[in-house]
């Protein structure tokens, strides 16, 4: 008991509390930075410093202010000591803290190539590196400050720099046009470096958030499914002592006198019992109720369910099927798919609620593809949207569709879970002088058909 006491306790002493990030969702990660992350790459900074200057040093013979440049890097060296001590290093930065650090190394870089020769100083493009982490880990308010930090402290080495260092005895006197042409490539690099990253981390984080989105609506969708099949499981499981309480009712009524006082509570039982029969019989033919693994559907039935939440909203919306070339006469089964069932509700609401009169929902087939058409007679894609089509955040929804607002996910969901099932989305305008829009998914069979869909 000892033994294992003491491990207990040894366990306990071991462990130590995780520091909450304070994350709610994807957005919140947004313009944070890990400090292990900026703590490294200051440590590779050193490193990489330090062996510069005491190979220009010692290698190749040239004079430097040695002493303030191993000033100067000490600082960075001895900042991620402090920071070490202070803070643990899986912490996650708030957006300033990491702005200030890297302020920090900007201000530290630039002070070890002024010592080194300024604008003259080939490796003044390390200047981009602290900007670059800043526009590709923060918020573009960040970005800016340390771009124009960088910006200033290299407008101001023509002034305050050292220069550059030679040989003992020669000097290498450069012409300041060449200087000035250093800092215009600079001026150049950072700006295109920070707004080309700030772009790209943009467009990610849009697109983490739209993902993130759209496995709400999966696990959503996952979610009924798994309760219509539990309610199918639950009609199959009292059906027995259900009919078996309804047939002894019936008897019991049969054996009781009309007068008796009892006769009334034994038929209300038997009432009740059938009605609860009922009950189960509905839950069980519920298309809704069927098991997910096993259901299995006509592909226009699909279309069909799909469909039926939208119809008598003031738009005519027809739901037609036919086989296509060398398509077999017979409606073929797939397997009830919740992505497919919800990615073609998105489609068949969306031509809704752009439609004037008609929205058509064509489900066809061949031998090698299933196809579901939706085409509308409303305005159509506009020519500025058409080109964005797939991509999130993207809706021309007017005040007139939003419905209690449209963040321009509902296509981009729906696209998405129709791809993860195996299919692929097309889309156009009609062709003039009719009007509308069409999308059509298209799967290859084997993505949707089932097995049982052979044995008929």
């Amino acid at each position: 008991m000892e033994e294992t006491h003491a491990t207990r306790e040894g366990i306990e002493q071991a462990l130590y509390s995780l520091l909450p990030t304070g994350l709610a969702g994807v957005e919140a990660a947004r313009g944070r930075a890990r400090l292990r992350t900026l703590v490294t790459l200051r440590w590779l900074a050193v490193a990489g410093q330090t062996a510069a200057v005491l190979f220009v040093q010692f290698g190749l013979g040239f004079n430097l202010p040695l002493g303030l440049c191993l000033t100067v890097i000490a600082a960075s060296a001895w900042l991620n000591v402090f920071l070490s001590f202070a803070m643990r290093d899986q912490v996650l930065l708030k957006g300033w803290e990491a702005a200030l650090q890297l302020c920090f190394d900007t201000v530290q870089l630039s002070l070890l190539i002024g010592l080194t020769g300024g604008l003259s100083n080939p490796f003044l493009l390390f200047l981009l590196a602290p900007v670059t982490v800043a526009a590709t880990s923060l918020r573009p308010r960040y970005s800016a400050l340390i771009a124009l930090v960088a910006i200033l402290l290299a407008a101001l080495m023509p002034m305050l720099s050292f220069d550059l260092p030679w040989r003992p005895g020669l000097s290498l006197d450069l012409p300041p046009l060449f200087e000035w042409g250093h800092f215009a490539a600079l001026l150049l690099g950072i700006l295109f470096f920070a707004i080309s990253s700030v772009r790209l981390s943009e467009d990610e984080a849009r697109l983490v958030r739209a993902m993130d989105a759209a496995s709400v609506v999966m696990a959503r969708e996952q979610k009924l499914s798994a309760l219509g099949a539990m309610a199918a499981m639950t009609a199959h499981e009292l059906g027995t002592p259900l009919a078996t309480i309804h047939l002894v009712a019936k008897e019991l009524v049969s054996e009781f006198d009309e007068n008796d006082p009892r006769h009334d509570d034994v038929r209300l039982i038997a009432e009740q019992a059938d009605r609860c029969r009922d009950i189960l019989g509905q839950l069980s033919r519920s298309r809704e109720a069927e098991d997910i693994v096993h259901a299995n559907m006509p592909l226009s039935s699909l279309v069909e369910e799909a469909a039926a939440p939208f119809k008598g909203l003031g738009v005519t919306l027809n739901v037609t099927w036919s086989a296509g070339e060398r398509g077999e006469a017979r409606t073929p089964l797939i397997r009830r798919s919740p992505e497919v069932l919800h990615a073609l509700g998105a489609f068949i609401e969306n031509a809704v609620s752009f439609a004037d009169s008609q929205v058509k929902a064509v489900a066809s087939w061949t031998d090698r593809q299933f196809m579901v058409t939706i085409s509308d007679d409303g305005p159509g894609f506009a020519p500025d949207v058409m080109p964005k089509l797939g991509e999130p955040y993207v809706s021309q929804r007017g005040e007139a569709h939003l419905h209690g607002g449209d963040m321009g996910l509902g296509f981009f969901i729906a696209k998405t879970l129709i791809e993860r099932t195996g299919g692929r989305i097309a889309t156009r305008n009609r062709i003039p002088p009719r009007h509308g829009a069409i999308v059509q998914a298209v799967w290859p069979r084997a993505a949707l058909e089932t097995l049982e869909s052979d044995r008929i």
